[in-house]
């Protein structure tokens, strides 16, 4: 089994943008997508690296709306 990437926040963002989430709203430093019912919140914090679960449930969130 391949090893998860290491995403930031904006990494994980723009992945989010490009599989055609839009940003929903933030809610401190959490900024919530939005895509066909399917909702995903990234912790925004300068530069950090996201936690293995976060970067999960953005892959999940990808494939799932993407039919894959």
């Amino acid at each position: 089994m391949p090893k998860q990437p290491r995403l930031t926040a904006a990494q994980a963002e723009a992945l989010l943008l490009k599989a055609g989430f839009f940003w929903l709203r933030s809610s401190g430093s959490h900024r919530i997508y939005v895509k066909d019912g399917r909702r995903v919140v990234v912790p925004f914090h300068s530069g950090a690296i996201l936690h293995p679960k976060i970067v999960r449930e953005v892959i999940a969130a990808i494939d799932e709306v993407s039919g894959s």
